[in-house]
């Protein structure tokens, strides 16, 4: 046990908290979403929440990104005191992360090139064209073709929609990226791709991933650790391998349906598969 504390504060002194939820509360009248959640998310590490129908985690991203005002309790991103900042320091905030909304959130007027341009048009002072330049690279790296810049986002399959969501996400180079359901309505290859483009964006940007997702395999493949949400707070948090060996009744639910297994054999199968190549 004195190895395993020692071996955590090491890893919170090199990994500090760029997230720091506490006590948080949260009421809809009489309906209780979050009942004094505590929740920590280090720096540079692919975190997901995850959770039941009306756990709360949805809930809890928007009052991270500053969309709903918790009813009690603290909330801290980026050594900054979220709840007490004035209107100015919360849009400066802002512009440290990136959020990909479940549903594209991108403005139909504008094709994908300027969608992708508007924040840098709304918070710096570089000339159009290099704007464009800037937001043709967001695209290629969101993994999609030159051309797609120019279409509008209902011309847009949804896999497509939501790597534009992304490349939008990622023009201010967010030290903070927020991925709202970023595999959901998609087929499996399609899923497939969203999973390699976050490691890969993960891998260049080096940033802090939070990501809501009901997606077993994502969470197999992509994260680091895992918050399982539940009775308005974490039941428990680490490593998947870790979760699916934890008594509580919410993740024994959560995990233990056949989609569930289905997807903790395939990641066996393909770790298996990746220690035989490398021995």
């Amino acid at each position: 046990m004195p190895i395993a504390t020692e071996q955590g504060n090491t890893a919170e002194k090199k990994n500090p908290a760029v997230i720091e939820v506490r006590q948080l509360g949260t009421r809809f009248g009489s309906h209780v979403v979050h009942a004094d959640l505590d929740l920590d998310v280090r720096q540079g590490e692919i975190y997901a929440i995850v959770g039941g129908s009306g756990s709360g985690k949805s809930t809890l991203l928007r009052e991270m990104i500053m969309l709903h005002r918790p009813d009690s309790g603290s909330i801290r991103i980026l050594n900054t005191d979220i709840l007490e900042l004035a209107k100015a320091e919360a849009q400066a905030l802002r512009q440290r992360w990136g959020v990909m909304f479940q549903h594209g959130g991108l403005f139909g007027t504008l094709n994908v090139r300027d969608n992708v341009g508007l924040p840098l048009r709304e918070h710096t002072d570089l000339a159009d064209e290099v704007i464009d330049e800037l937001a043709a690279w967001k695209i290629s790296l969101s993994g999609l073709a030159p051309e797609v810049g120019l279409q509008f986002p209902t011309e847009l399959s949804g896999g497509m929609l939501k790597r534009a969501s992304m490349a939008r996400a990622l023009a201010l180079d967010p030290e903070l990226l927020f991925l709202d359901e970023p595999t959901a309505g998609l087929d499996p290859a399609g899923a497939s791709g969203i999973d390699a483009l976050v490691r890969s964006l993960h891998e260049l940007y080096q940033s802090t991933i939070v990501i809501i997702t009901h997606d077993l395999d994502f969470l197999w493949q992509v994260t680091d650790r895992v918050a399982v949400l539940g009775e308005g707070k974490v039941v428990g948090v680490g490593a998947m391998a870790e979760l699916v060996e934890m008594d509580h009744p919410v993740i024994r639910q959560y995990f233990d349906g056949p989609r569930g297994r289905a997807a903790q054999a395939q990641a066996q199968t393909e770790s298996g598969e990746h220690h035989h190549i490398r021995g």
